[in-house]
């Protein structure tokens, strides 16, 4: 990447076309498959061989059979729902998978994933003049009292769409642009993250590097429910140096508390993170790599852990050095989430460079 182009997008009309489709695709947790075989589709390209695991974990691998393994690791899923109960009156009642915010739901348009294919439906919700529960207390939306509608007016009418319990629900609203670079959909939690290593991989091949070193661009299941996905594959790749990249929040909204989240803002760059998870020497590499080529990056803190898969990779084995790359994002677990084009660019770039930067040689030891 040379000096003229480093204000420039590295985004091309092609992978813009890709992110907005991988967004639009469903990928709930536990149901990965649609969007894993797009990611693969777009990422073969640009890399020399690619796996998967039996759960659907999605590996490219650049520069194969070397001794010495560097990891850019995403997530591919996204929270939904499953369908739990499906009463006399055709009406369905759910349950969580993964952190799926249940005060959203009323009035949303969703997909329900049946043996036939989807079928659409909606979070009914009685009107507001029915909703007064005595002393002018509102009705308040909570899991057992939300309902999807599909237009069934029985049990077996639900059934005969090929509904059945277990059936995992998305909402329908996609990708989007907004005045001013910024970008709504919603799943950017984390597909943005996984079109982002992509995109890292096609820099590499399209600039000619040669890495001295095997690159996995991994892109892993189920984070949503546990960090598990990223559990099981970092046992397989044993990697000597890992590098995370997800969502972290945008503190300047309404209702968000910078005193406990931190100082984050969309447009601003990409956000490093400190916590006992994060090697402090990989750390420190980053922010000199971001130094040198001029990446903006802002810095926030974590607690006991990072809540991402740093915190898999980072305990794996006999302890890999990690490190997490996050993306400012307002919104997160609703159906508009929201980031700027320009931290798009500059968290992709940051991780190229890094991995430009990082040799076998690499001194990480803290004594």
């Amino acid at each position: 990447m040379t000096e003229e182009n480093k204000s420039e997008s590295v985004l091309t009309d092609q992978s813009f076309t890709f992110l907005k489709n991988y967004i639009n695709t469903p990928s709930p947790v536990g149901f990965e498959a649609a969007g894993q075989r797009m990611w693969m589709d777009y990422v073969k390209p640009f890399v020399d061989s690619t796996f998967t695991d039996p759960y659907g974990s999605a590996v490219a691998v650049v520069n194969p059979d070397q001794s010495f393994k560097v990891v850019i690791e995403a997530h591919a899923d996204e929270i939904s729902w499953f369908v739990n109960y499906i009463n006399n009156e055709g009406l369905l009642y759910l349950k969580r998978n993964g952190g799926v915010d249940h005060q959203i739901a009323p009035s949303q348009r969703v997909f329900v994933h049946g043996k036939n294919g989807p079928v659409k439906a909606v979070f009914g919700w009685p009107a507001i003049h029915t909703r007064i529960n005595g002393a002018d207390k509102e009705t308040v939306p909570k899991v057992e009292n939300l309902f999807l509608d599909c237009g069934a007016r029985s049990k077996k009418e639900v059934e005969d769409l090929g509904i059945r319990v277990g059936a995992v629900v998305t909402y329908q609203d996609g990708f989007d642009e907004l005045a001013y670079n910024n970008l709504v959909g919603r799943a950017f939690d984390n597909r943005v993250g996984g079109f982002m290593i992509a995109e890292v991989a096609r820099l590499l091949k399209e600039n000619n590097k040669t890495l001295p070193y095997s690159l996995y661009v991994v892109n892993a299941v189920q984070e949503e429910i546990g960090l598990r996905g990223a559990e099981m594959i970092a046992r397989r790749i044993k990697p000597n140096i890992a590098i995370i990249t997800d969502v972290t929040h945008d503190t300047s909204t309404p209702m968000v508390n910078k005193i406990i989240e931190g100082d984050v803002m969309c447009g601003k760059g990409p956000s490093l993170s400190y916590g006992p998870a994060v090697h402090n020497k990989l750390l420190d590499f980053v922010q000199d790599v971001a130094e040198k080529t001029n990446i903006p990056v802002q810095l926030r803190t974590s607690s006991r852990s990072t809540g991402t898969d740093t915190d898999s990779f980072a305990y794996a084995n006999d302890g890999c050095p990690s490190v997490l790359i996050s993306i400012p994002l307002r919104y997160m677990h609703t159906t508009v989430e929201m980031l700027h084009r320009s931290d798009i660019d500059q968290t992709i770039r940051l991780m190229y460079e890094t991995l430009l930067a990082l040799t076998p040689d690499t001194n990480l030891s803290y004594f």
